[in-house]
């Protein structure tokens, strides 16, 4: 069994066929496994991050919602992601004439790289420019600006807990084009509903368009998770353009449905939400 022990007396798990890899980074445990039901999957510090049978439900929402709303995307950045799955389907999209992806872990990229192409076979496309450090730093050191920015994060642990943080999310504004959007992993819609309150109080400092939006996802405790919408000026209901790709998850319907938030999340939002 590979089990995820999420928190004290909450777990999940799935059936093991075999172990591909183990390693230990200078940032985390790295393992990926063959399961009975989601194929291969991919666990940081023993914490799902994706898996074969569902990892195109987050790529899709995460890159597809800003990418048809932004009027013209041509620079993308990616901070984190290293499996690969969200600089995918940035890819193809054919406006996007750059895409940065800044992951702070090489042994996350190489292991998918070699087990999970399924989300890592597009690292080599020419627009792509992967970079193997801090993404903090990065914000710090880099000049250049995006229109948008997808904060692809584990859960705010580790090395990943700066990029819950007010700094870094003024850093994010300042690489913002003028149309820019950002996109972040939001975390469970059932657990984790304080990390969202912080999350998009922070946003709503920096961005006057800021709300919530969501998805399902099977390898994820709860089920139910959210992704941060900020943005300078567009907005994901009012601006959304036809959507031309073929896809698994994501349609329009799904999009303007995902900004329909359940009750009891919609009311603990509503003071920092202006969508």
């Amino acid at each position: 069994m590979i089990e995820e022990r999420y928190k004290e007396g909450l777990s999940f798990g799935l059936g093991l066929v075999r172990k591909l890899f183990e390693g230990q980074s200078a940032f985390q445990k790295v393992e990926v496994f063959e399961s009975t039901h989601h194929g291969r999957v991919l666990l940081n510090d023993g914490c799902f991050m994706l898996s074969e049978r569902d990892e195109r439900i987050y790529h899709e929402m995460m890159v597809h919602v800003p990418l048809n709303v932004h009027p013209y995307p041509r620079r993308v950045l990616i901070i984190g992601g290293g499996d690969g799955g969200t600089a995918r389907e940035v890819l193809r999209h054919e406006s996007v004439e750059r895409c940065v992806m800044v992951e702070i872990d090489a042994m996350v990229v190489d292991a998918c790289r070699k087990f999970i192409p399924q989300t890592a076979g597009q690292l080599g496309d020419a627009r792509m420019d992967l970079r193997i450090e801090d993404g903090v730093r990065f914000m710090k050191t880099s000049d250049e600006r995006f229109d948008v920015i997808l904060i692809d994060s584990t859960d705010p642990n580790g090395a990943a807990t700066p990029l819950f943080g007010r700094d870094f999310y003024k850093d994010v504004a300042a690489h913002l084009a003028p149309e820019g959007i950002v996109i972040a992993q939001g975390e469970s819609v059932f657990y984790e509903q304080e990390t969202q309150v912080s999350l998009l109080t922070l946003a709503s400092e920096l961005f006057p368009c800021t709300g919530m939006f969501n998805f399902t996802n099977m390898t994820y405790p709860g089920g139910l998770w959210s992704f941060l919408w900020a943005s300078r000026g567009p907005h994901p209901l009012r601006d959304l353009r036809p959507h031309r790709l073929e896809t698994f998850y994501y349609n329009e319907d799904v999009h303007r449905a995902a900004f329909q938030l359940p009750e009891f999340q919609r009311q603990s939002l509503k003071p920092w939400t202006t969508i």
